[in-house]
């Protein structure tokens, strides 16, 4: 008899302890949080441009098609370097050799025959970084007079992004710390510590430039304008009293 009343008074004892534990839980206070996102951005004005110079050849057989792209490429390599565009800035950034078909028409049975090969099409595409902008209007010029026929991408931006980017974080934050501030002072609370800050969005990169498929000499001016880097940091303050 001894022993299950031993058992019951441990299980009331434990429930006992239990009901405690919870008691103090709930009478702990929530805190009391402010969460504010801050925005910054920063502009500048581009010392780089970076752009896509391809070259489109096609002709009856691959090789025909590859020979005419490769002349083409390989002379418009040498005008970039000749131009001043360091090798560093040259890279192949694509090569594709593809056949083109025909499409003969059903017969009068209704059959469709196959597709021909009747050529083939070779690209190469380059991209160029230009770190004198002063130059790049004569560069696309050039290009476009050495055979590329597909330019694209062409995009502004700056050699060292980073002091730009963390400049936009720097506002960012003290536009978050400036919002705390003015909700606190409405509210008539106090800001305590910050509890945790999360960069939010990133960076948008700058845009480019769409261009189209180039089949004459260009005549165009360069205008690099201004670029704009932003960032967005959210933060969370514990609020005193």
């Amino acid at each position: 008899m001894l022993a299950p009343m031993l058992v019951m008074f441990c299980a009331l004892g434990l429930a006992g302890l239990a009901s405690v534990g919870t008691a103090t839980a709930q009478n702990e206070p929530v805190p009391r949080l402010l969460s504010l996102t801050g925005e910054g951005e920063v502009t500048a004005t581009p010392d780089m441009a970076v752009l896509s110079l391809g070259v489109v050849s096609e002709d009856r057989t691959a090789r025909q098609a590859l020979t005419a792209n490769t002349r083409a490429m390989t002379a418009l390599v040498e005008a970039m370097k000749t131009a001043g565009v360091e090798p560093r800035d040259l890279q192949t950034a694509g090569f594709n050799v593809n056949p083109k078909y025909s499409h003969p028409r059903p017969t009068l049975s209704g059959e469709q025959p196959a597709p021909q090969i009747v050529g083939y099409s070779v690209r190469n595409t380059l991209t160029v970084r230009i770190r004198d902008l002063g130059g790049a209007g004569e560069i696309l010029d050039q290009a476009v007079s050495l055979g590329s026929n597909a330019i694209s991408g062409l995009t502004f931006t700056v050699a060292e992004p980073k002091p730009l980017q963390n400049a936009a974080r720097k506002a960012a934050m003290a536009d978050a710390l400036e919002k705390a501030e003015l909700y606190a002072q409405a509210a008539g609370v106090s800001l305590g510590p910050i509890q945790t800050i999360t960069e939010a969005g990133g960076f948008r990169p700058p845009q480019p430039m769409a261009m189209a498929r180039a089949e004459a000499a260009f005549a165009v001016p360069i205008e690099a304008g201004e670029i704009t880097y932003r960032a967005q940091v959210s933060v969370v303050w514990e609020i005193g009293e």
